[in-house]
């Protein structure tokens, strides 16, 4: 009952990180409207595989170094520079006249391709970083206490969140997908790309304020 309550919980925390909008949440609009259903369980994966990594490197002792001001710092500058990189891409695309909505195109989505992609956007997130050296540091102490077992059913209940999120994100997109028409289109990657832009300018205020 303990490994079935740490699952579920570490579940809800997920959720009300997955919930928030952020830069992920609106890579998944854009990669989904470019790919497909397929995006969401895609650019998950990146960042699973990402908090896999992370959440081993906790159990030997690395939770130090995440919430180190530094790290955190030059992650959230790093993380300003691709997000302009990618907003700028996204508002010169919905300038073009000529952009149609064309769903399952794999090779017109992200070039890095969307696991990767999952993975580079939440690593260059300066407070994905410092959550998991504190919130995420807590849980793996405690799931420690059970073992491995206890780190696979807090990893596990932690993913599915995520999973079940943007999966839901990109179904509902798709089944709206007959509705876009090109002008909508056009500005729901503009207002991605603004978004991603803005978060660029907190990316950028949040790493300089951890020096």
């Amino acid at each position: 009952m303990e490994l079935v309550f740490l699952y579920f919980s570490s579940m809800f925390i997920g959720f009300s990180g997955a919930l928030v909008p952020g830069p992920l949440l609106s890579v998944n609009v854009r990669e989904t409207l470019k790919r497909g259903i397929s995006a969401g369980p895609l650019l998950i994966s990146g960042h699973a595989l990402l908090e896999l990594g992370i959440t081993l490197a906790l159990v030997f002792g690395l939770s130090v170094f995440l919430v180190s001001p530094v790290v955190s710092g030059t992650f959230g500058l790093l993380g300003a520079v691709v997000l302009v990189w990618m907003g700028y891409g996204m508002l010169r695309e919905a300038r073009q006249k000529n952009l149609e909505l064309e769903m399952g195109g794999e090779e017109k989505g992200s070039a890095l391709g969307p696991v990767a992609t999952g993975a580079l956007v939440s690593l260059l997130n300066p407070y994905f970083t410092l959550w998991w050296g504190t919130v995420g540091a807590g849980y793996v102490v405690i799931s420690l206490q059970y073992g491995m077992a206890g780190i696979i059913f807090f990893y596990l209940g932690h993913i599915s969140a995520d999973f079940i999120w943007y999966t839901l994100v990109s179904w509902l997109l798709v089944r709206g997908s007959s509705k876009f028409s090109p002008n909508l289109y056009r500005a729901i990657t503009g207002v991605c790309g603004i978004f991603l832009m803005a978060m660029a300018i907190y990316f950028f205020y949040s790493g300089l304020t951890f020096f």
